[in-house]
């Protein structure tokens, strides 16, 4: 059976690019074809006539960047990607939800060529688009006009719109005025449950007007009102652009469009030849990508390429240019050596989040690339870099950002600042909080991106605040996070490796959890190198001749095993102190190094002001783990100290009960 071409070129190209969606996902037998089939027009005519990119050079610094933060529809995204020229063959189509494909179910950063960022859970792609905005103007703040002329585009959908992260995100958007983000709003009415009007009835248009966006309303399927919006949102550099677009989900399927039901499911075999029958392809065929359709759309690559090749020609040629090719290929390791690490005296006393202000200035002023800030707590966090200023709107060559209380967004958006390649955020508040923005921190983990998520008030020694401020499974969940360091140093020092380790660590975030308290600064054994020690993640901090026990801690904790470790020897019992900074990297040691940290002969005693699990497996059947297993409670730090056993007293009663 066959059927007549489409009316026009263009038309072809839209059926052409549903029938790669509607085939890939029906060979999956998995898959959601609704959102693709009704924002095509839109791919198209963006992609088509707007969207500024090589697919010789996918990440030349100046392309314009495509988010597709509702990621469910990926396999819109990559027809689009085979469609224009990119290094993603048919095959991979064919393959799509496959194991080792590069078309998994949602877009992956660093997988597929020409994903910018990794959109799964919704609202996160607009947020990260948010970010890549910011980048661009600050780019544009300190190298010109000339050479950063990117936009962002972003196909959002309900499910986005209802996200919190979306919400905080376009917030900040809006203030900041980010005029070279542009937002498509797939409005289709459909969610998984059905109509959303069951549960969203508000005007997202007027929402967003009321944030400071630059607000249209079209019809999503015309690419003629399309065009129209989206010139007029390049014009309008003052404001970020929404565009709502009306669209019927699933488009094209006679029985399933505007239906939740072609939300989240494959068409089924006859609903696939009835869907190409009504676009205008042959039934009859898989796959099958009219010729003429395929010059069309490849047809702008030569001047595509021409065009990234007359940015590179000009930003070699002229001083600002080269100073932003360098800018955008820092070498870490010469920056690192030129940093001037603080110092200070054995049992000096600061807290460790007042140690790392001074080496965030320390490193800030070798390492120009990092943009720091906090969720509305700057003077408790101590995450601003003196004497710089602050990104605000019209006035973005600041490095200091004032992200409001918006933990989600401000991690979301982050994550956009380095998946844009040019900036190293460094974010902060208090630890218990990371729980508000953990989704941004296992999406940077998962990316490989160079975030530094800096917490603060690491423990129930925040003290009268109460259980509701104290993080005492915090860290044992981040701990979990698969690519994410976790770092709680003990001093000035330890704070200095810390920060050396997250910045040399390029492709993968790092957290730290530094304390309120003020800590003694700790004595190193002679000759060791504390740099070398934190990125083993455990050292021997304090050896003792015939050690009996181990008594091994993290952060503030280690100061108490330390003294607990001088009672202990008062009465005749030798012990070894260990500070354990980071699990995650002790783990990745060899084994022989482990056990001659813990020796297998030496019960351990672990000490952590927060949950025991963690540091079970390090204890064995004969030690014992020193912590809270439950949440805390409202009272002084020393008070608390006590009364959850974190004293040096009790410390060295358990190691005796262990010795027996």
């Amino acid at each position: 059976m066959t059927t007549a071409p489409a009316r026009s070129l263009d038309d072809r190209a839209v059926a052409t690019l549903k029938g790669l969606v509607i085939d890939a996902i029906q060979a999956a037998n998995s898959g959601h074809p609704g959102m693709p089939l009704g924002c095509a027009e839109i791919a198209i005519e963006l992609w088509r006539n707007h969207l500024r990119f090589d697919p010789s050079d996918p990440a030349w610094p100046d392309r314009d960047r495509f988010v597709l933060s509702a990621g469910h529809g990926s396999m819109l995204q990559y027809a689009l990607l085979h469609l224009f020229g990119f290094d993603l063959p048919l095959d991979e189509i064919k393959q799509f939800r496959q194991l080792h494909s590069k078309t998994p179910g949602h877009p992956e950063r660093g997988h597929t060529v020409g994903i910018e960022t990794t959109t799964g859970p919704l609202g996160q792609g607009l947020a990260n688009g948010v970010g890549m905005a910011l980048s661009a103007e600050r780019l544009r703040a300190l190298y010109g006009t000339d050479l950063i002329d990117h936009r962002i585009y972003v196909i959002a959908g309900d499910g986005c719109m209802q996200e919190g992260v979306a919400s905080e995100a376009a917030s900040l958007a809006g203030h900041l005025g980010l005029g070279r983000l542009v937002v498509f709003y797939d409005s289709n009415h459909i969610s998984i449950d059905g109509r959303t009007e069951l549960t969203f009835t508000e005007d997202v248009a007027k929402r967003f007007e009321a944030y400071g966006w630059h607000v249209q309303s079209v019809d999503g399927h015309d690419r003629v009102q399309v065009a129209a919006a989206i010139t007029a949102a390049k014009a309008c550099l003052d404001r970020p652009n929404l565009l709502v677009c009306d669209t019927i989900i699933g488009r094209g399927s006679p029985k399933l469009a505007g239906s939740h039901k072609v939300h989240g499911a494959p068409l089924g075999p006859d609903e696939v030849k009835a869907t190409k029958l009504q676009v205008g392809l042959d039934p009859d065929q898989s796959f099958a990508i009219d010729a003429d359709v395929l010059a069309l759309l490849r047809s702008g690559n030569a001047d595509r390429r021409a065009r990234r090749t007359a940015w590179y020609d000009k930003a070699t040629a002229g001083e600002a240019g080269r100073s932003l090719l360098a800018f955008l290929r820092p070498d870490r390791a010469a920056q690192l050596a030129a940093v001037q690490w603080p110092i200070q005296a054995v049992g000096t006393q600061l807290s460790t989040r007042k140690a790392g202000e001074k080496v965030l200035a320390a490193v800030g002023a070798a390492v120009p690339q990092l943009v720091c800030g906090s969720a509305d707590l700057g003077h408790s966090t101590f995450t601003i870099l003196a004497n710089e200023p602050y990104i605000q709107r019209g006035s973005f060559a600041g490095r200091n950002v004032y992200w409001g209380v918006r933990e989600h967004g401000m991690g979301s958006v982050a994550n956009g600042l380095a998946c844009d390649g040019a900036h190293v955020p460094v974010v902060s508040t208090f630890l218990v909080f990371h729980d508000y923005m953990r989704p941004s921190v296992r999406l940077a983990a998962l990316m490989g991106l160079q975030v530094l998520f800096v917490y603060t008030h690491d423990s129930i020694f925040v003290g009268e605040d109460g259980p509701t401020h104290q993080p005492v499974e915090t860290l044992g969940a981040m701990r979990l996070i698969p690519g994410l360091v976790t770092l709680r140093p003990a001093d000035l020092a330890e704070t200095c490796a810390a920060y050396q380790i997250a910045l040399q660590r390029t492709a993968a975030p790092t957290a730290m959890a530094l304390t309120r308290q003020n800590l003694p600064e700790l004595a190193q054994p002679a000759g060791q190198d504390v740099f070398a020690a934190v990125g083993r993640g455990g050292y021997v901090l304090q050896d003792a001749l015939g050690a009996q026990v181990t008594l091994a801690a993290s952060g503030s904790e280690v100061h108490v095993a330390v003294a607990a470790a001088a009672l202990l020897g008062q009465q005749g019992i030798a012990a070894r102190v260990v500070s354990m900074p980071s699990h995650e990297l002790f783990d990745a040691q060899d084994a022989g190094y482990r056990a001659e940290v813990l020796p297998a002969n030496l019960p351990v005693v672990t000490v952590e002001a927060g949950s025991t699990l963690p540091w079970r497996r390090f204890v064995g059947p004969r030690g014992a783990c020193v912590g809270i297993d439950t949440f805390g409670a409202s009272a002084p730090d020393k008070v608390l100290a006590k009364h959850f056993g974190l004293t040096a007293e009790n410390v060295a009663a358990v190691a005796r009960t262990v010795l027996g």
